[in-house]
Parts: C-alpha cells; structure tokens; sequence
C-alpha cells in the first residue's frame, strides 16, 4: 500500500524513528483487517437474511466512510492516516489484476461468446457513445452557465473516466435471485470489457491533451486507440497460448510438481498485465483475455488437485482485493479534501450520465436487435435492467484520483468531487434498490429453456 513512499522518506530524512514508523505501519494494517473482517461477516449476515437493500459492496464502501469519518474528526495520527490514502498506482497494479483475471477465468465462454457480438457491441459502441455524450453535454452545460465550465478535452476525458461502470453489486444480487441467464451474461460481458475501453479511452484523450499544440487529427486518435486495443487483446491471447503450450507438453502434472505447477500459473496473469502495461498497452484487456484462453486451454493440462487450488485460489484473492478495494475507497472518501462548492457540476453530472446510458443501451440495443433473428432478440425489459446497471465503482473513482495529477488546479479536483459523489451515490442507491428493480421489470427467475441452445448459461 505504497509501503516504499510512507517508510523509506521518513527513513532518509530522519523525520521520525523506524520503531515510530513500523508500529503506525502495524496499526494501520491491524485496521484494514479488522475493517476486512467486518465486512465479510456483515456481508455473509445480510445475504442470508436476505435484505438486498444494502448489498456487501454497498456495506464494505459504508465501513470505509465511517471508519474514515471517524479518523478525520479524531486526532489519528498522520503516520496510521497515509496507510489509507488510496494510491491509484496500488490499486492498478495490485488490487485490479486479480478482480479483472478472475472475471475473465470464471467467464463461460458459451454465454459470453454467443453473446460476443452484443457485448462489444455494447462495451465499445455503447462506451463510446456514453462518454462522447456526456463529454458534449458537460461542455454545453459550462457554456450555458449551468455548471463550472471545463475545456472540451477535459469536458471529454470526465465523460470516459465516469463511464467506467461497476456492477458488482448488481450482479451479486442477479445471481441470489436467479436473473435470467441472458442478461446477466450481457450485464457481465459488458462491464468486463467496458473498463478496458474507459481506460483506454482516458489515456487516449489524456494524449489529444497533452499532444494539443501537435494538431494530431480525430483519424489518428481512433488508430491509436485501435492499436492499443489490439495490441493488449493480442498480448493476452498470446500469453495465454504460451502458458498452455507449457503446460501440455512440459510435463508438470505429476503429483511432485503440483507446487510448481500452480506458481508457474499464478504467475502468467500478472506476466501478461506487467507485459502490456509495460509496453504502454492496456492491461486490463491483456489479463482479461489472459483469463479467458488460460480456462479454456491451459486449465485441462493442469492436473485434478493443481485445478482445485487455482480456481480456490483466484476466487479468494478477487473476492479479497474486490471487498478492499469498497473499503479503502470509503475511507479514502471520508479523509480527501473535496471541492464542494461546484454543487451545479455534481447535479448536472448525475442527470448526464443518466441520458447518456440510456443513448448507450437502448442506442445499441436496437443495432443488435435489427441483426439478430427474432427468437434472440433482446427484450425492453433487459434493455432497461442494463440501462439500471451502469453503477459507477472503483475503476471511475480511480481514474478521477488520477485526473487530479494530470489536469491544471481545481479542474481535477472538480471532477474527483463529482466522481466521488457519483460513486456514493450509484453504489448505494442503485445498488440497493437492484432487487426492487429486477422484481418490477419481471426478469426475476425468469429463467431460460435452452430452445436455441445458443444462449445457455
């Protein structure tokens, strides 16, 4: 949690002793732990009750905000108070590539791939079409004096950070009650990839920013943006081909190798995201097809007790780094300083990026239905229960810490605050109403017959 940065200046520069430092070190771990614990036992307490309006990430994200109240209105040491500051470097390299390689890993691929051309379509199109919305939205919303007004690039890089979705929440309760197969798949296959594309669309308008005064052109933004997609998607696939190329003819699955066998496989995820990120590719994409080929291919050649560790271990880490990653946002949110006087800009946020999902989903929604046969055609109702779960999570929040850095005083700060509001608020509210809006929509147990066997979860 950025141990280097809180340890090793104090230590240069003599501020305070390393006994000092190791026991805030102690104290601040000794926390997160216990906030862990917490919500793991909250969590498992609510769901067997059966009491959808405060799912577990909505409960782990309320743990951090009070926590981190608490610490804020007390006298907490700064020393325990930095073992919280939410390093967006930390969770891109550490907490994401476990949630991301699991999303991937425990993908069935029947679902995913018959749905394939929907899911991009709704993932690439659709996020494209949500962020150039509310980035033209903002834009006139500053030039109407309805809220702080930003310049168009940045009016444009808001708009790919804050469609960033995260429905972690929603998809939990999807499965308690037993949503209908076809639209989880969709709702699934599209945040998964969704992410990836946000990113890539910040980074990419984060360069049109940067490389202004060059003239690039809008035909070199989309090649590069095109290159970095493929180029991360190939990266994966082919890490992913290695790995079950060495696992079928290296010979590990004997039973005194199974040691080796499953470190060799923990470690080719993070091979593949380290490879991309490194290359300046995007790594989410890269460990998401990672995932994908590494079940299908690699995970055969693995023997019965390797399969039963791996699939046990990677289940673990993403439901640890997914509960840490609410928490440590929480906190994160109660201890920032936040610019509350553009109230306008929040407002208006919100009510954007409601019109530009629904220009997303139902947009896309009737491009896939206009080439689909009739029988497979996506109905209203899913339409609209898409439409609902575009909450917004750590990926957009991460992002937003991230614009602080890269955009000029107050206008990053402006768009965390916005971006931080907008979380809270989609992660409770949506989050906690998903069960109400699943049983009004009639999608509840509706559960598919497999007729054309193309669909089936």
């Amino acid at each position: 949690m950025g141990i280097s940065d809180e340890i090793s200046p104090a230590d240069a520069h003599g501020g305070s002793s390393p006994g000092k430092e190791q026991q805030a070190a102690g104290v601040g771990i000794l926390l997160q732990i216990m906030m862990l614990v917490l919500s793991f036992v909250l969590g498992h307490v609510l769901r067997r009750h059966k009491f959808y309006y405060l799912p577990e990430a909505s409960a782990s994200l309320l743990i951090g905000l009070i926590v981190g109240g608490l610490a804020n209105i007390s006298n907490t040491e700064t020393s325990i108070r930095s073992w919280f500051n939410f390093h967006e470097e930390f969770f891109f390299l550490f907490l994401l590539p476990p949630i991301i390689f699991q999303s991937g890993f425990s993908l069935s691929p029947k679902p995913f791939f018959s749905n394939f051309g929907a899911i991009v379509t709704f993932a690439i199109l659709g996020t494209f079409i949500a962020s150039t919305v509310t980035g033209v939205l903002v834009y006139l919303g500053g030039l109407t004096y309805l809220m702080y007004r930003l310049p168009f690039v940045e009016c444009l890089m808001f708009g790919a950070l804050i469609s960033a979705t995260d429905p972690v929440t929603v998809l939990s309760i999807f499965q308690e009650l037993g949503t209908d197969t076809n639209l989880y798949a969709l709702v699934f296959g599209e945040s998964v990839l969704n992410d990836a594309m946000a990113i890539s669309l910040y980074r990419t308008m984060s360069l049109v920013r940067s490389h202004a005064a060059s003239g690039e052109n809008f035909f070199m933004v989309i090649v590069r943006f095109l290159e970095t997609f493929v180029g991360s998607l190939s990266a994966g696939v082919g890490v992913g081909f290695t790995s079950a190329l060495l696992f079928k003819y290296a010979g590990l699955d004997i039973d005194n190798l199974q040691n080796l066998e499953c470190c060799l496989f923990v470690l080719f995820p993070y091979f593949s995201y380290m490879l991309a990120e490194g290359v300046g590719l995007s790594g989410i994409v890269s460990i998401l097809f990672t995932g994908i080929v590494m079940k299908h291919y690699t995970f055969s050649n693995l023997s019965e007790k390797s399969q039963q560790f791996v699939q046990a271990f990677f289940h673990l880490l993403s439901s640890l780094a997914e509960t840490f990653v609410f928490i440590y946002m929480g906190f994160d949110i109660a201890m920032e300083q936040h610019s509350w006087s553009h109230v306008g800009f929040i407002f208006f946020s919100i009510l954007f990026i409601v019109i530009a999902r629904a220009a997303n989903v139902f947009s896309c929604g009737y491009l896939v239905n206009l080439v689909r046969p009739a029988h497979r055609q996506i109905p209203a109702k899913h339409q609209k229960a898409l439409w609902y779960s575009g909450l917004r999570g750590a990926m957009a929040f991460a992002l937003a810490l991230q614009s602080v850095h890269d955009l000029p005083e107050g206008h990053g700060q402006t768009i965390f605050t916005a971006t931080t509001a907008i979380v809270v608020l989609t992660v409770l509210l949506i989050g906690g109403s998903t069960g109400t809006m699943l049983e009004a929509l009639h999608v509840v147990g509706d559960g598919h017959d497999g007729h054309d066997g193309s669909l089936d979860f």
